[in-house]
């Protein structure tokens, strides 16, 4: 159970960071900056995998935990609890946000910059990069450790800086489905839940294809 509150509470606090910059960068009028937001989310996923990494592995991801399902580094009996946990700690952010900016319609919610396919390809291929990283500097399903912390952090950072402006760079379903549902912006929803995780299995056989043949020859290193 430990493990489930720790995705609830951490999911919880990467949207309400995350999403909660982009609030306030609307509110007032830019001053927080695409950079500023990049920022956020980097750091924050930082410092939850810090917080909670030893305790669930710090996914506050679904596509990260379908991810490690599927890569046989996570149990199957699990993965239903996690994405539940998850789901619902960024839905309690989204309605606190409300609660605090009701104005705000978005409560930056994901959406197309341009055409659907272009944000679908653009966010499988952040996700697949975000969970290479992921996988390389992970140890089973747990995120921990000064390496994984500034890796995948960094990684959120400059892919909101690249994939922001047009897609959302959202890499995580949780994260768009809370803004979607409380904020009642459901149009192009699929997108976000759809190809985060086809990047995020993407990337498994990519990793385990690497790691094998460095274990296969070692010479090489």
């Amino acid at each position: 159970m430990k493990k489930y509150i720790a995705e609830f509470v951490g999911t919880f606090i990467l949207i309400f960071v995350g999403t909660g910059s982009v609030i306030v960068n609307s509110v007032t009028d830019g001053d927080v900056s695409l950079v500023g937001i990049a920022m956020a989310w980097g750091l924050v996923v930082s410092a939850m995998i810090y917080a909670i990494g030893d305790l669930s592995g710090a996914h506050i991801n679904p596509a990260v935990t379908i991810a490690f399902w599927v890569g046989k580094r996570f149990e199957g009996r699990k993965v239903v609890p996690y994405i539940v946990a998850q789901c619902a700690g960024a839905i309690a952010a989204s309605l606190l946000l409300r609660f605090l900016y009701p104005d705000q319609e978005s409560l930056g919610a994901t959406l197309p910059d341009g055409t659907v396919m272009q944000s679908f390809v653009l966010e499988i291929m952040l996700t697949l990069m975000l969970m290479f990283v992921v996988l390389n500097v992970t140890v089973g399903a747990k995120e921990k450790g000064i390496t994984a912390g500034l890796a995948i952090g960094g990684v959120i950072s400059f892919e909101v800086l690249c994939g922001g402006p047009i897609s959302g760079a959202s890499m995580n379903p949780a994260r768009s489905l809370a803004p979607a549902l409380v904020g009642g912006q459901m149009q192009h929803l699929w997108v976000y839940l759809v190809a985060p995780v086809i990047g995020s299995v993407a990337a498994v056989p990519i990793s385990h294809y690497l790691h094998s043949e460095r274990e296969q020859t070692p010479e090489a290193e």
